[in-house]
């Protein structure tokens, strides 16, 4: 590209976005054509923590946790038919002026507007059932929200914060991102498999691309206008379609089981798609050519969930759903470089640069308190290494309670089971006691909850060798829902 064509693609992002530019970055989800943005303290991570229901603030010059912003409290005490708050803090998006971020709540069908200079709660729109993601057009004018639970976009003015429209697309949409040139919104869907294409201007689909599977929940867009990544969570596999008419799909990859989100890098060597991929416990990174290649594979730890790029692409930032936290990867090198503890089950992940325009940033966040307190295990075959166990197991304090979650993997595809106490750490395991019961995907995995007095009685002081087992001690198992109770998985620690 010479320097006279160069110049002239950015004097076209400058018009197109209105003036917006040197808000904008190289990087997700702007134009490959704007300037990056060095990491600095200005800037923002934020998780969405669906077990504590808050949002995590992380510093990401400083690589620390500055605080958490509340938008509702542990469980079971949100049961309450009186209850107000926010209850399964699941997505996130953020403006393009980088001023706002807004959180999306399954439970409470909300989505709240937080201000990213002083960490104000600034407007909260009701809208359908069961929302999932949300994320603001290119122009910052709306808000597309994608309601899973019923069958159409929630289009919200900026300005009002008031629904304005919505756009049927089908049953279950599962999130939208932005064409870098603010022309399509592509619309993956949880519950059809087929993605819809829609024209931002006219709100009206052009276009339905569709998927491998029917469990799509993230979507990612190439800074150059190229390609559009989807996730296919109940297959284990990845997606990529041209984000150019007449969307023809160009590979399907087999990423590995509970595949969740995706986004786009750009750094020196040049353009990528890091995807997150909780049955493995990786990060695994392709071109982002016309027949995508596997470059690297990053071990993360426990069930790593929503990524998000630096402004620089310099860093990729991982929550960590099992892990209570969030890992740091240097792009350049694909090495951990931190990690960091945070709230409970986070599920997105948004890096925000420049979100702080002066000062520390540090008002309205409050300290985490024992949002961060989790014990985490291990599952796998009987006898099997707990450094290759194929489950992982965060138990997170509640308070009075504690929420399980288990991360099953390594099992058959579509068959019932069980996750189980036991008496005893191997044969013979004693008395059973089913705690919940669940029926794995076609990867031979699922996202297992339940809500018990677990986290003591599973990780209690064990007995020594010799010793009868005591009565306050219990261990977790899976076992087939019918026939053989003989355990396939044990806890492994």
């Amino acid at each position: 590209m010479t320097m006279n064509v160069a110049r002239y693609l950015v004097i076209f992002e400058i018009l197109l976005f209105g003036g917006n530019f040197k808000l904008m970055a190289g990087q997700v989800p702007g134009s490959a054509y704007a300037p990056d943005i060095p990491i600095s303290s200005q800037d923002r991570v934020y998780t969405a923590d669906q077990g504590s229901n808050t949002v995590s603030v992380f510093d990401p010059s400083t690589n620390q946790l500055l605080g958490v912003i509340p938008l509702g409290i542990p469980t079971p005490q949100n049961l309450s038919p009186l209850y107000t708050g926010q209850l399964l803090v699941h997505g996130m998006g953020f403006s393009f002026d980088h001023k706002t971020i807004c959180v999306v709540s399954v439970g409470s069908n909300s989505v709240s507007f937080i201000d990213t200079a002083t960490n104000t709660v600034k407007a909260i729109t009701y809208v359908g059932r069961s929302p999932h993601e949300a994320f603001f057009t290119p122009d910052d004018t709306e808000v597309w929200v994608t309601v899973r639970g019923e069958n159409y976009v929630s289009v919200i003015d900026n300005q009002t914060y008031q629904e304005k429209l919505r756009i049927p697309v089908g049953n279950g949409p599962g999130m939208t991102i932005f064409r870098p040139d603010g022309k399509y919104g592509f619309v993956c869907s949880s519950f059809t498999p087929a993605t819809q294409v829609i024209d931002v201007k006219s709100h009206q689909i052009v276009a339905t691309v569709p998927q491998y599977s029917t469990f799509s929940p993230n979507i990612a867009a190439t800074p150059d206008g190229r390609q559009v990544w989807l996730t296919l969570k109940d297959t284990g596999r990845t997606q990529v379609f041209s984000a150019q008419p007449p969307f023809n799909t160009i590979a399907t990859l087999n990423t590995g089981p509970i595949t969740n989100h995706v986004n786009i890098v750009r750094n020196g060597n040049g353009q990528f798609a890091y995807i997150t991929v909780g049955g493995e416990n990786v990060v695994k990174v392709y071109t982002t050519t016309d027949t995508p290649q596997l470059v690297a594979t990053i071990p993360t730890g426990e069930l790593p969930h929503g990524i998000w790029p630096s402004g620089d692409g310099t860093r990729v930032y991982v929550a960590l759903e099992n892990g209570t936290g969030v890992n740091a990867i240097d792009t350049l090198s694909n090495q951990v470089i931190a990690r960091i503890s945070g709230g409970q089950s986070s599920q997105a992940l948004t890096y925000v640069p420049e979100a702080v325009p002066t000062g520390s940033g540090l008002s309205n966040l409050v300290p985490i308190g024992n949002s961060d307190l989790a014990a985490h295990l291990k599952m796998g075959p009987p006898g099997s290494d707990p450094a290759t166990a194929p489950t992982t197991v965060a138990v997170n304090n509640q308070g009075l309670t504690d929420l399980l979650q288990a991360a099953v993997t390594g099992l058959q595809p579509m068959t019932y089971y069980q996750l189980a106490l036991a008496q005893n750490h191997s044969s013979p395991y004693g008395k059973l006691e089913p705690i919940v019961a669940f029926t794995t995907n076609a990867a031979g995995a699922q996202i297992v909850d339940t809500l018990g007095p677990l986290r003591q009685v599973v990780t209690g002081r064990a007995p020594k060798k010799g010793q009868d087992q005591e009565p306050d001690r219990q261990y977790l198992v899976i076992i087939p829902a019918a026939g053989s109770i003989q355990p396939l998985q044990v806890q492994l620690d």
